[in-house]
């Protein structure tokens, strides 16, 4: 069977989860931009850095700039442990940006060849401060990424495949609340551009918990581009 079509049942499933959504969900249609550098620094010292603008509100308009960098150390060939930092602005009309901080510990994992393509986890731990509130926000982030060479053997498009929830484990003045928060399914393609670096383009689904039994879908064009030198 091609991978491709391995593949499919694994969307059907990440795009049914999505749109089980609560009665009453605000969609609405987006954006998203993201230009990241991964790279050695010294021996098994790694980082990232990354910049996210996000457009929302039918595509008009900012919703989101993250900033967002970690530095990782190779535990082994599979696994990598980061220590990161973002700043997140959250543009406000009329009003103040609101702005976030987030501390952040991730680790990435290469689980192995799955259905002939490649099986991945990132796992990351965040501590969350906002500018309208005081407390501090814990949340847990678990992402699973398979990829599958749309003809194998080549070094050609890949089709990829990814689902990330989002778990609130506290409740902050700030709205969060424990539970919960959002999850993202994503189904594309992987390019190669030059060397190891890829250009990630699809379409991702964001399901976002709300208060009053409410939620937020979102229908977002993704575009990535990851610098790897």
């Amino acid at each position: 069977m091609p991978n491709i079509l391995r593949a499919a049942p694994i969307a059907a499933v990440l795009l049914c989860i999505s749109t089980n959504a609560h009665a009453q969900t605000r969609e609405d249609e987006h954006v998203w931009i993201n230009l990241t550098s991964i790279g050695p620094l010294s021996g098994d010292l790694v980082y990232f850095a990354e910049v996210q603008p996000r457009i929302g509100d039918g595509s008009s308009r900012l919703d989101q700039m993250i900033l967002r960098g970690a530095i990782g150390v190779k535990l082994n060939r599979a696994v990598t442990f980061y220590q990161g930092y973002a700043h997140v602005v959250l543009p406000v009309e009329g009003r103040r940006d609101v702005n976030e901080e987030r501390s952040f510990q991730q680790l990435n994992w290469t689980i192995g060849q799955k259905m002939g393509g490649e099986l991945s986890s990132r796992t990351r731990f965040e501590q969350r401060w906002r500018s309208d509130g005081r407390d501090m926000g814990w949340r847990l982030r678990e992402m699973l990424r398979y990829e599958t060479p749309l003809k194998p053997g080549t070094q050609g498009p890949s089709a990829l495949l990814y689902s990330e929830l989002f778990v609130a484990l506290n409740t902050t003045d700030w709205g969060a609340r424990a539970g919960f928060d959002q999850i993202r399914n994503f189904v594309g393609l992987e390019i190669p551009v030059g060397g190891a670096s890829t250009i990630e383009a699809g379409y991702l689904n964001q399901l976002v918990d709300q208060s009053g039994k409410r939620s937020r879908m979102n229908h977002v064009a993704s575009l990535s581009l990851f610098f790897r030198h």
